[in-house]
């Protein structure tokens, strides 16, 4: 007979691991599946000239005593045995845009928000507290968010009369460049002008406004700390063990089957996968209607990523505390959509951990870029794992990029190419396959305010004993992707078990934050 676990998990990114560790913290039997070598999904990290750069996670919010992301990392031991680093707190991004020649700072806590944004602009102070209020209040409205036993009923209702981001910006604020700075770094949620619900904005930006950290040592700490979690009450990790198929009967999925044919078996699944990989995986069954696979199939997903990693000379460029954004026109709405000549439109900047306090060892530098650039080489694969190098026409495609990368860096950070001891570069088609997205897709399904059930991704599947988890299912980001975690098991064990045992456990560190009236 067949060992039987009680949770079988495909996919080790932030919502597999979390997972993983809150059901083996709670007793049950549970292994995680991840195709790739590193556990981690967008946590993995790869060092390049002895400089450690992070693939995904380049800082956090919420991690000040008593706040959301806070209680849960403690709620599993995490902040015990994590380094992170808090952000400059008069401004953890600097957002510049064309000839501007003010480089503007986000600062951390509302109180500094609102009085550096009313300096620059005295005549909109209430449209900047409405502005924040109105984040607060969508914040409030999602319990699991505010580590909360949850119906999502007000949350739900909210998201069906949300209004796109840049609406309600423009009903707060007239000045224009305001408007441009409130949605400055919203290359944090890949904001789509028009599209792009204001909730998505409000729990993203709310929770770095609180507090901005980074991992001191890469984002390779957490799933590492969670492994640990994992394995130290019983639980199973397998790298290389990729997924190929879901079998089922006529009630239920009954095994995943590897890709060397090996099958596990378990009373229960969760896929921390892109939702249309997993339904591939299921294939035909009279479970899954073809009108919802074919629904989850066609969802728009997230523009990809083209990334620049610099290794830097010694002692070269001082090191600085917080991530720059720059776009070099004036729109902050359309950078996804551009022409080859106009591509790169706007960068976003991330220091590397260092050894000196003082310099930077390295610099990651990112543009969006669609997954059609890359389309003619899709039909190969290559990772560590699974190594096969792809042709010199798509090695000078990246160097071309890159170069057009490091052109718009140095317009905001002089002697990059000066300071620059090698340099590395990693495409939607990279992304797609070490992390697993869709066409390399950086936040997951688009979130669209026209319609917003179908792009809303329950955790239960049409199969009984299958759920989802991971950034598809309420958000993307560590904080969206954890919440979305606690949601897939605090369903699976019902009565809202879970997520008052997390509330309970945390309760000493909480904090109330209300929305002002």
């Amino acid at each position: 007979m067949e060992k039987e676990f009680d949770f079988v998990i495909i996919g080790s990114g932030l919502g597999g691991l979390y997972s993983a560790a809150m059901l083996a913290k709670e007793g049950y039997s549970v292994i995680v599946l991840e195709k790739n070598r590193q556990l981690g999904g967008c946590l993995q990290i790869f060092s390049r000239d002895k400089v450690i750069f992070d693939t995904g996670v380049h800082y956090l919010g919420g991690l000040d005593k008593g706040q959301n992301l806070y209680r849960y990392f403690d709620y599993l031991g995490l902040m015990d045995v994590i380094k992170f680093k808090k952000l400059d707190m008069d401004g953890f991004d600097q957002i510049s845009f064309g000839d501007d020649p003010v480089q503007y700072k986000v600062p951390q806590g509302y109180d500094n928000f609102i009085n550096y944004y009313a300096g620059f602009f005295p005549e909109e102070r209430a449209g900047i507290e409405l502005f924040c209020d109105k984040m607060r209040e969508v914040c409030a409205k999602l319990p699991l968010y505010n580590v909360e036993v949850t119906n999502d009923l007000d949350f739900m209702q909210f998201v069906l009369n949300d209004k796109p981001v840049d609406e309600v910006i423009n009903s707060c604020v007239k000045d224009p460049a305001l408007r441009r700075l409130l949605a400055g770094n919203n290359a944090l949620y890949a904001g789509m002008l028009g599209v792009t619900p204001f909730y998505v904005h409000a729990l993203v930006i709310n929770s770095y406004v609180e507090s901005s950290y980074k991992c001191e040592k890469g984002g390779a700490q957490i799933s590492l700390a969670l492994s640990k979690i994992i394995r130290q009450y019983g639980g199973l990790i397998r790298a290389h063990a990729h997924v190929t198929k879901i079998e089922t009967d006529e009630k239920k999925a009954t095994c995943v089957v590897l890709e060397n044919g090996e099958k596990i078996y378990g009373k229960k699944y969760i896929s921390a996968i892109h939702p249309s990989v997993t339904l591939d995986l299921v294939g035909e069954t009279k479970m899954l209607r073809k009108a919802y696979k074919s629904r989850i199939s066609m969802l728009k997903n997230s523009v990809s990523a083209f990334i620049v990693y610099v290794v830097l000379k010694e002692k070269t460029i001082p090191t600085f505390n917080h991530n720059k954004y720059y776009v070099k026109c004036n729109d902050v709405w359309n950078n996804e959509i551009y022409t080859e000549e106009e591509w790169p439109k706007s960068v976003a900047i991330f220091t590397t951990p260092s050894k000196d306090p003082e310099y930077c060892d390295g610099l990651i530098i990112m543009s969006y870029m669609q997954y059609d650039d890359v389309k003619q080489w899709e039909d190969t694969f290559n990772t560590v794992a699974q190594e096969d190098e792809r042709s010199e026409e798509y090695q000078q495609f990246k160097r071309d990029k890159a170069q057009k990368v490091l052109d718009l860096a140095e317009e905001k950070i002089p002697g990059i190419r000066e300071h620059m001891k090698s340099f590395y570069t990693s495409s939607p088609l990279t992304m797609r396959d070490y992390i697993g997205g869709e066409g390399g897709s950086l936040y997951g399904i688009v979130k669209d305010h026209r319609d917003p059930l179908k792009t809303l991704i329950p955790p239960q599947t049409r199969i009984p004993n299958l759920f989802l988890t991971g950034q598809n299912t309420v958000m993307h980001g560590v904080l969206g992707v954890i919440v979305g975690a606690v949601k897939t098991c605090n369903e699976i064990l019902g009565d809202n078990y879970l997520i008052t045992k997390i509330k309970e456990a945390t309760l000493d560190k909480q904090v109330v934050n209300e929305p002002k009236n």
